[in-house]
């Protein structure tokens, strides 16, 4: 008797821990600083210049990714105290804009994160990367982003760091 009443105390207080931590950890990510902390981040290996200029080539080059202009957004800072460039790609197959913004670490590093996905044309349909996917949506979000821009563009910086070094 002694021994299952133990237990259960036990298992009461292991129960109330977790709960404990796990609102600890839900309290935590609402109050995280930053306004695209759940954005998928990657490390680019030039400059924050250099980068919108290959984004802008890679969008001459492929047109199919350029958001139609009746959406009315453009790549670009919001204001002068803007922090990120925002950039926008277009999903054809999908009917998708994709969202991301750049930002220079220094001379040669640049953040290029990848932030949302809009259902279709009409803005207001946004899901957020690492947050409104499920596991696997999100795992194929970011793999169909690395395939069709964030893949190409590496490529496009490829000759470009050869003809630097002659």
């Amino acid at each position: 008797m002694r021994k299952r009443q133990l237990m259960k105390r036990k298992i009461l207080i292991i129960t109330g821990i977790l709960a404990i931590m796990a609102g600890i950890l839900w309290i935590g990510a609402l109050l995280s600083p930053g306004s695209y902390v759940n954005a998928e981040k990657y490390e680019v290996n030039t400059d924050g210049k250099k980068l919108s200029e290959l984004i802008r080539d890679f969008k001459k080059d492929n047109p199919k990714y350029n958001v139609p202009p009746e959406v009315g957004i453009a790549d670009g800072r919001r204001d002068s105290s803007d922090l990120w460039f925002h950039v926008y790609f277009y999903y054809p197959e999908e009917d998708e804009i994709v969202k991301t913004w750049i930002q220079a670490d220094g001379r040669k590093k640049t953040t290029f994160a990848f932030v949302a996905i809009n259902k279709g044309l009409r803005l207001g349909n946004w899901s957020y990367i690492n947050k409104d996917f499920s596991h696997r949506e999100n795992k194929e979000q970011k793999r169909r982003f690395e395939d069709r821009i964030l893949n190409k563009l590496k490529e496009m910086m490829l000759p470009a760091v050869g003809r630097e070094r002659n």
